[in-house]
């Protein structure tokens, strides 16, 4: 597996599209190695979990390795990606799962080398707001070589099986993501910590990234008459002049309230008492909210 940031992680859908699939191939009896990014979780390193290190070597019998790269780089995703391709080349694999387009910009090589490759799709990246120029044109070139050279390619939704199909004559199998089925919890850490009660709340849980629409969600709430609160959930990830803009709108208005990065148990109480969920996003693959 090759493209997450790493596992276990709840950082983004790819994170735990990966988990979820290299997990339970493993469980089937295959060997599987997913390639953690060297750094840190996106939100904060106290949630690091750090697998891949000596003596946390597996998680769900998945082999956990890490690939060096730059941290804190829009050159991150490449690096890692070349690097965990060479690596994959010699681990005697049958298959090589790139996830997400910009690493797919290494695919080549393992084609070179006569590899099986399948690529999952989670959405068109390159149309994402964080992305600058040279970042946006490394990711259109990955989602062309996964077009010409993947074995197979795994999309997401019926928009981008047809966006591949007319465009490079790609027939892609369209696979949407699945989740595991959730229970309602009550509150209990939410009420504790933020003094939050059932439907008393309005959820946005995601990456604060500009794709996601924080902005639009916060301005349209400012109009509305309702003592119900806005709760904003999620760390930031490569967009920090975004983060600072969204927290000084934040400010403006005292029924926001911004938790930073949450899972386990509150992310569940979250869900589960929220009188509404929002999703403003721009661009989306198949958000696993």
């Amino acid at each position: 597996m090759i493209g997450h940031k790493r596992i276990p992680s709840r950082e983004g859908g790819v994170e735990i599209v990966v988990e979820e699939l290299a997990s339970r191939l493993a469980a089937d009896g295959h060997q599987v190695e997913a390639y953690n990014r060297y750094g840190h979780h996106v939100s904060d390193k106290k949630y690091d979990e750090d697998y891949g290190r000596k003596g946390r070597e597996f998680y769900k019998g998945v082999r956990i390795r890490i690939i060096p790269t730059f941290e804190n780089s829009k050159l991150n995703a490449i690096v890692y990606s070349f690097f965990a391709t060479i690596r994959a080349l010699f681990g005697g694999f049958d298959i090589i799962h790139y996830h997400a387009e910009g690493p797919c910009a290494m695919l080549w090589i393992a084609k070179l080398f006569g590899k099986k490759t399948v690529v999952t799709v989670h959405g068109l990246d390159w149309q994402r707001a964080k992305w600058g120029n040279f970042a946006s044109r490394v990711i259109k070139f990955g989602e062309k070589m996964a077009a010409d050279y993947a074995d197979e390619v795994i999309v997401l939704s019926e928009n981008v099986q047809k966006y591949f199909l007319d465009t490079y004559g790609r027939k892609a199998v369209y696979i949407p993501n699945g989740i595991n089925k959730p229970e309602a919890v009550q509150c209990s850490l939410i009420k504790e910590k933020y003094g939050l009660e059932k439907d008393g709340y309005i959820l946005f849980v995601a990456r604060l990234v500009p794709e996601k629409g924080i902005h639009y969600l916060l301005k349209a709430f400012r109009k509305i008459r309702t003592d119900k609160k806005l709760v904003i959930a999620g760390g930031s990830s490569h967009a920090v002049e975004y983060m600072e803009k969204i927290r000084a709108m934040a400010a403006k208005d005292k029924r926001v309230l911004m938790t930073g990065f949450v899972q386990g148990q509150m992310l569940e109480e979250l869900y589960s008492n929220a009188y509404l969920f929002v999703l403003p996003s721009d661009v989306e693959g198949m958000a696993l909210s």
